[in-house]
């Protein structure tokens, strides 16, 4: 073993390289994530600390008057210890995990992705990234479902950073739509931010109110017309479909619009 090689793949030229095979790439949150990490030994032997998986995603917050996107990790998963890989050395190491609740839709394109990395010292770390779509959880489908019902469409999706509402993570995920027919004259526009948990969810439900004259004017320029509230399903709730939960959605955003 040359010392020009270990020279070389101290800085990344001819060392161990990973890429990571994942089972499909669409889930939704809470499902579980499987796959297979793969990796091809380079041109000396190395020594492997650790082998982590990350999934990621980025935020939008407001600094110095200006919007910035931060990149944050919202779960962080161990796959293995203490490896030898050899000159050429080919290996596969299996994993799974769940999917956090936490992980934003990628409506909108916001961008989720899984970073494998070896930690390895002296060395530049060998890392991977795969982009994958996250659809909705199927409780969240229903309440969307629900609101279509009701006659809103999907204007767009941005995370925000919003450390209080988020549940332990520093963001939300903001879901805004364009009244129907039915609500036009009384809704700018509607926004829900989901909170997933294994039994139920909870949906802060925000209703952009339409004012009009003197008064809606100074409920727009004071931020007065916009109004929030809770709304939270169990399973049992959930299980009794979208037309319920339609009706449910509908007499909160009546009330809020008055």
């Amino acid at each position: 073993m040359s010392f020009f090689n270990k020279m070389l793949a101290s800085v990344g030229v001819g060392a161990a390289e990973i890429d990571t095979h994942l089972e499909k790439a669409s889930y939704h949150p809470g499902e579980e994530i499987r796959g297979m990490v793969h990796i091809r030994g380079g041109n000396v032997e190395q020594k492997v600390d650790h082998i982590y998986i990350k999934v990621m995603t980025e935020y939008i917050r407001e600094h110095d008057d200006k919007k910035v996107r931060e990149t944050y990790t919202i779960a962080k998963y161990h796959v293995a210890d203490h490896l030898l890989v050899r000159k050429g050395e080919r290996l596969q190491i299996p994993f799974s995990f769940p999917l956090p609740l936490e992980t934003p839709m990628t409506l909108s394109r916001q961008p989720v992705w899984i970073h494998t990395g070896l930690d390895i010292d002296h060395a530049v770390d060998p890392n991977d990234r795969d982009y994958i779509e996250v659809t909705p959880h199927p409780y969240a489908t229903v309440v969307l479902q629900a609101a279509q019902e009701l006659g809103f469409r999907f204007k767009e999706a941005t995370c925000e950073y919003h450390p209080r509402l988020g549940r332990g993570v520093p963001f939300v995920q903001e879901i805004e739509f364009y009244p129907g027919r039915e609500f036009s004259s009384r809704v700018e526009e509607l926004e829900f931010i989901f909170n997933l948990e294994r039994d139920g969810i909870h949906v802060l439900v925000e209703v952009d109110r339409r004012g009009r004259g003197f008064s809606g004017w100074l409920e727009r320029s004071f931020e007065m017309d916009e109004r929030t509230a809770w709304m939270s399903l169990s399973q049992s709730d959930l299980q009794r479909g979208n037309r319920y939960v339609a009706d449910v959605l509908g007499e909160l955003i009546y009330r809020q619009a008055r």
